[in-house]
Parts: C-alpha cells; structure tokens; sequence
C-alpha cells in the first residue's frame, strides 16, 4: 500500500541528503516495525578501548547481533508476516553465522537516524543497504559494497517527452519528482535542475501514482525500484538504467554495511565473508530474490567509494 501524496512538500531534511531510499512495507510491516522497534531499542553494550574494537568477541558471545534497518524494501524491512528479510538482513544472517554470530536482531528506526543511532552504540551495524559516500565516511567506517547501482525513471507509457537522463528533464522543463531523501535529488540538482521545484513524495509507489494521474512527468529512483514498481502498471514503464553525472562524470552507487569507526576488527572480518561470498557466487543467490541481477554485482570498494 502506497503512503498517501499528502501535500505537494518541497522541503527536505539536510540529513536525508544522498540518502539510500525510504520505502516502508505497508500497513503489517509498519506495525510489525513499530512493535519490534519497542524491543530492540535497549543500548549495545559501550564499545572498550581495545584496538580495532571487541565487538566481534561480544556478539560471539551473546550470540546475536542487532541491525539497524530503515523499513526499506527491498534493503531492509520487516513483511507482512512480521518476519525480517530484505537483501542486507538476509546476507548479515549468512556472515554473521559465518562469524560464529547465530541470531539477528532488527532494530527498526528512520534512515536519517541510522548513522546517529550506530554511533550512539543503539544496534551494532547499519544493514540497510546504505549508499558510500565521502560525507558519511566521516561518520562511520563501510565494509565493501554488496551492490552496485543505477538510476532510472518511472514515466508514462512510450516515454513521451523522451527523458532518459536528468539533463533531459532539464532541457526539456518536465516537471521531475523523486522520493524523500534520495540521492536522485541531488543528481538532478548537479544537472540545473532547481530543487524548490523538485516534488517531494515519500516512496516510488507515490512516484508511481504521480506519474500515472500526470502530476508528473518523471519519477527518478534506483533502477531496481523502478522497475519492480511499475511491473503491474498499465500507464507507466521505467526507463532504461543510466549512470548519474557527478562532477561532469559517470557515478554508479553502491550500498554496504556500515560499523562504529572503531570497529576496524568486526568489519574486516566482514570484509573476508564479504569476498568469499562473491567468489563463490552465493552473494547472488542470496540478492536475487529481491530483484537484483548481475548487473547489480560489484566489485567497489568502500576506500573507493569515500574518496580516498
């Protein structure tokens, strides 16, 4: 079920900026979320002076570890059943058993409190399929990306006005929307498109639903958003996937896991599961389920991805 349009809202939170989606899993897994976020948000245990951090010896021992999640499908969520899935949860139960960590606990909360919320010790790792960027290298450290990401757009059936890039919908004035704290946002802005006319709604399926009734023009998510999204539309299709330009240049996202910046130890640790799943294949099969191809798997790094 799609969050209602509301009001058009232009205005967006300065800690959303370049975020990685907000897409909740309807009525059930919104009160599923709210009833485990109730649970899980006892503190983690305060992080030693040890170098490289012990957290990896303590989740052994207690034997879960908690994530934090964004209610994001198909990253992170909580389904209609109440059960926890989505691409990071999935693949954090298979390394973190592999790191001799047996359960996962999910710790539900909006994608701008993650990086707070992993920083003010209230779960241990981000697994929410959060983008890389330099900004939030300043926050936290990243484990390599599990995926690698394009744009596209949600527009009405033959693509009329011929958008397939954001420069288009520069050059040729369409009214543009994208979803609250995307990072589409600031692609289009990078392009000259102005941000107060940008329309804020709160997912791709308002996206959706903005395109079909003409509100719209085009909607910009990922292009695995957008083309799960209009698979069951009549009046909407999704462009094909395209690299935003990021200072004049091709940019291709990728998401990963993020860790305490003194938690060097547990996310190289995770690093090694990371490769090893990768190598054998087994990353894929774990992701293709929630719509990810092989054009999705990457070799980025996250030293790559901060700029350095």
């Amino acid at each position: 079920m799609a969050p209602p349009l509301g009001n058009d809202v232009h205005t967006i939170r300065s800690e959303h900026r370049h975020s990685r989606r907000s897409v909740l899993g309807g009525l059930g897994g919104l009160a599923a979320l709210g009833a485990l976020g109730a649970a899980g948000c006892t503190r983690v245990a305060a992080a030693s002076g040890k170098k490289g951090g012990d957290l990896l010896e303590r989740l052994r021992a207690q034997g879960v570890v908690r994530l934090g999640i964004a209610g994001e499908i198909p990253f992170g969520y909580i389904d209609k059943d109440g059960h926890l899935t989505g691409e990071a949860p999935e693949l954090a139960k298979v390394v973190f058993k592999r790191l001799g960590v047996d359960r996962v606990q999910p710790v539900p909360t909006e994608f701008g409190s993650l990086i707070p919320g992993l920083n003010s010790q209230q779960f241990d790792v981000v697994a929410a399929g959060m983008y890389v960027n330099p900004e939030r290298c300043q926050q936290v450290i990243f484990a390599d990306p599990d995926y690698q990401m394009l744009d596209s757009f949600i527009v009405r059936k033959g693509n009329p006005l011929g958008l397939h890039t954001y420069r288009d919908v520069v050059a040729k004035k369409a009214k543009f929307a994208t979803g609250t704290g995307y990072a589409e946002i600031q692609y289009a802005v990078e392009a000259g498109y102005k941000e107060s006319d940008i329309l804020i709604v709160p997912d791709q399926v308002a996206g959706l639903n903005a395109v079909e009734a003409g509100r719209v023009d085009a909607f910009a998510g990922t292009a695995l958003t957008t083309r799960e999204v209009v698979k069951k539309s009549g009046k909407a299709e999704a462009t094909p996937a395209f690299a935003p330009l990021v200072k004049g240049r091709p940019h291709v996202d990728g998401g990963a896991f993020a860790f305490r910046p003194t938690e060097t130890r547990l996310r190289d640790a995770f690093n090694t599961e990371l490769r090893q799943l990768k190598k054998s294949g087994e990353l894929f099969r774990i992701l293709r389920p929630f719509g990810f191809t092989k054009a999705e798997m990457t070799d980025l790094t996250a030293k790559g991805l901060c700029g350095g």
